[in-house]
């Protein structure tokens, strides 16, 4: 199996200091949260921005540059840092493009429901999804169920997505009451997927995330963990910080036939998605 490519999604979009005091909002704290995560065996940092004081998501692109500065000061190069695109409630499908283009990062994430939502928004989806490709951005689409797999189908083959393989992250559980997520949940996505598509990670809900991760390890995917989604260690305590729930899954990872990918490891074989 290829080594497994382990991100971190520290904060997201709505945590704040009063869900965990760990949680990472400034610049300053996002770096010294991804060189704690580096450690613990992430290869990418999955990065969310907030505006200072009141914490609200944020695609501002100077928020942004800030924010790499610091994961560069404190993690070095050793870290694939991947922006959100995420509209979250606050922006349009427009102003995401328009802050993907502003910033043209080492890689983003991108949700197909919110750049594509429909066939009107087709023609200029299309036109900003190749000119990211050109640029060499590694995109990651994000699908939250069967039928987003569908569709990512439908839309690579009338040329929409640009590309022949594509690096996909599936959100497992997302739609549940009270969003825990099981590794069953997998399957539904798996059916409609192949290894001829790309690859694939997994980001789950609740204390079975490393479980939800695992299982997508065992089955040559690659898996994102943290805050974002999820504050709980498998036992059900909550996790100290972003690391540790890094560490549990990376820990258990050669149980399921997975060594984890460094950086360059990982830089090539997304490069090589292309």
């Amino acid at each position: 199996m290829t080594p497994a490519i382990i991100a971190v999604a520290p904060n997201g979009a709505r945590k704040l200091k009063p869900d965990h005091p760990a949680v990472p909002l400034s610049a300053d704290e996002l770096g010294l949260c991804a060189a704690q995560c580096l450690e613990a065996g992430a290869t990418m940092i999955h990065l969310h921005v907030r505006e200072p004081g009141s914490g609200k998501h944020s695609l501002d692109a100077d928020l942004y540059r800030a924010a790499i500065r610091a994961v560069r000061r404190e993690a070095g190069d050793d870290l694939i840092i991947q922006a959100t695109s995420e509209a979250a409630g606050v922006y349009d499908r427009h102003q995401q493009m328009a802050a993907m283009r502003a910033l043209m990062p080492e890689a983003c994430s991108l949700a197909v429901r919110e750049i594509l939502p429909d066939e009107a928004a087709d023609k200029e989806g299309s036109a900003f999804l190749t000119e990211l490709y050109k640029a060499g951005v590694m995109m990651q689409y994000i699908l939250y169920a069967d039928t987003d797999v569908q569709r990512f189908h439908e839309l690579k083959a009338r040329g929409i997505i640009p590309g022949d393989k594509h690096f996909v992250l599936f959100v497992l559980g997302r739609y549940t009451a009270g969003q825990k997520s099981e590794p069953v949940d997998l399957l539904p996505f798996l059916h409609d997927w192949s290894n001829t598509d790309g690859d694939f990670a997994v980001c789950a809900f609740g204390a079975k995330e490393s479980a939800c991760a695992l299982t997508a390890l065992g089955l040559n995917g690659h898996a994102r963990l943290g805050f974002e989604n999820n504050m709980l260690l498998s036992d059900g305590s909550t996790a100290p910080d972003n690391a540790a729930l890094i560490r549990q899954t990376v820990q258990a990872a050669g149980v399921m036939g997975r060594s984890i990918a460094d950086v360059k490891t990982a830089r090539a074989y997304l490069a090589a998605l292309r």
